[in-house]
């Protein structure tokens, strides 16, 4: 991927080095990428299980969320106003999320204004170890994840090596696909289809919210290949880069991770869709570079 030298986005937060604030209460609102896991889809890095799949529907019991998923945190003091007047780091893996959120930025406001609408640039959070949104609090092992209630997406960049020595998922545009992953959170809040889900979510059972957040997060894979799709019309991918994605796709999918972590599978307790789903949705969007057909919601996925 030809980053280097493109447009680097202003709206990125960097609180590395300076603690992660007090921590909130944990509830609903966060979204995040699955780490890996066991039991019921909780995700574990490092043999540790943690990431609650901490659901964005207040009141709904954490201990039954302990099965990853973007959908991460909320409740707390709700403030998440931990800040930092320094400015990001100029290293390399600073300068190259900055780029791709800024590419991402341009992608999604041509989109929106194609058709009619306003985008809103999310903010995204550098952390380190630990950090307070207006989700709740998170750790590391949480894994990058989009709070809704602030609008930021949330990233400690040694998420990228747990992804290249961990998932074998190597390579710049892996590392791209997640930022624009989360980001397509961020897209599903903006359309309206995250308040939606929370309503809907409120009168399922837990088999049933499950199945509503693979679609919510299959949703997310494919508007990260419509991206994918503008960043190749750009002439900016390389050889070999498409092919990073959709590995990193397929080392993350619920299947995949239980069969790794725990030796087997539990499909009801999947909640962001098998290997073979997270591909497919992610290239539908590279294919198309049209998120009118990322409707997952009204598909048979």
């Amino acid at each position: 991927m030809e980053w280097k030298g493109r447009r680097q986005s202003d709206n990125v937060e960097d609180r590395r080095g300076g603690g992660g604030g007090s921590m909130g209460g944990l509830g609903g609102g966060g979204f995040r990428l699955p780490t890996g896991g066991r039991g019921g889809g909780g995700l574990g890095i490092g043999g540790i299980v943690v990431v609650l799949i901490l659901c964005w529907i207040t009141g709904i019991n954490p201990l039954t969320l302990l099965s990853g998923g973007d959908i991460g945190m909320d409740g707390g003091n709700g403030s998440g106003q931990q800040t930092s007047s320094r400015p990001p780091a100029n290293d390399d893996t600073t300068a190259f999320v900055r780029t791709v959120l800024g590419d991402t930025e341009d992608t999604w406001k041509a989109i929106f204004e194609k058709n009619g609408q306003t985008y809103q640039e999310p903010t995204l959070v550098l952390f380190s170890g630990q950090v307070n949104s207006a989700c709740g609090f998170a750790s590391s092992a949480t894994g990058p994840f989009y709070c809704p209630n602030d609008r930021k997406v949330y990233l400690d960049t040694e998420f990228f090596d747990q992804l290249s020595q961990q998932f074998k998922a190597s390579g710049d545009f892996a590392e791209a696909y997640v930022v624009a992953h989360e980001v397509g959170h961020h897209v599903q809040n903006l359309l309206g289809i995250l308040p939606k889900v929370n309503q809907a979510r409120q009168r399922m059972s837990e088999a049933e919210s499950n199945k509503m957040s693979v679609r919510v997060e299959l949703q997310a894979d494919c508007f990260a290949g419509v991206w994918g799709k503008s960043t190749d019309s750009k002439g900016i991918l390389e050889s070999g880069d498409l092919e990073e994605a959709l590995n990193a796709a397929q080392q993350i999918g619920d299947d995949t991770l239980q069969k790794r972590s725990q030796g087997y599978v539990v499909p009801d307790s999947f909640n962001h869709g098998t290997s073979a789903q997270r591909m497919s949705w992610f290239r539908r969007g590279f294919d198309s570079g049209d998120m009118k057909t990322c409707d997952t919601f009204s598909a048979d996925i």
